[in-house]
């Protein structure tokens, strides 16, 4: 069995950034509504906003999120489309 390990890096690295509830809340969630900022995100969540921001941090760090700012607030929105294929396969939702 010939396989090239670099084809499944990025989505090795994605999965790992998704490994665990609140991040993938946070992605399902950007997905599904769209742009939010972290405020909307605690609300929802029931997670405190340095929380929130940690966990933003490391989808951010995955390049699965980015944000916009939009005067004094940054709204958040899911930029990858492998992560999306992702959440898709397991939600069945886009």
């Amino acid at each position: 069995m010939e396989m090239d390990l670099k084809d499944h890096e990025i989505t090795a690295d994605i999965l790992k950034a998704l490994g665990h509830p609140v991040r993938l809340c946070i992605t399902k969630g950007l997905i599904a509504k769209g742009r939010c900022n972290v405020s909307y995100m605690e609300e929802c969540l029931e997670v405190s906003q340095s929380g929130v921001s940690q966990h933003l941090s490391k989808l951010k760090n995955a390049g699965i999120v980015k944000g916009f700012r939009t005067g004094n607030e940054i709204y958040y929105e899911v930029i990858s489309k492998p992560a999306k294929n992702i959440i898709q396969a397991l939600y069945g939702e886009e």
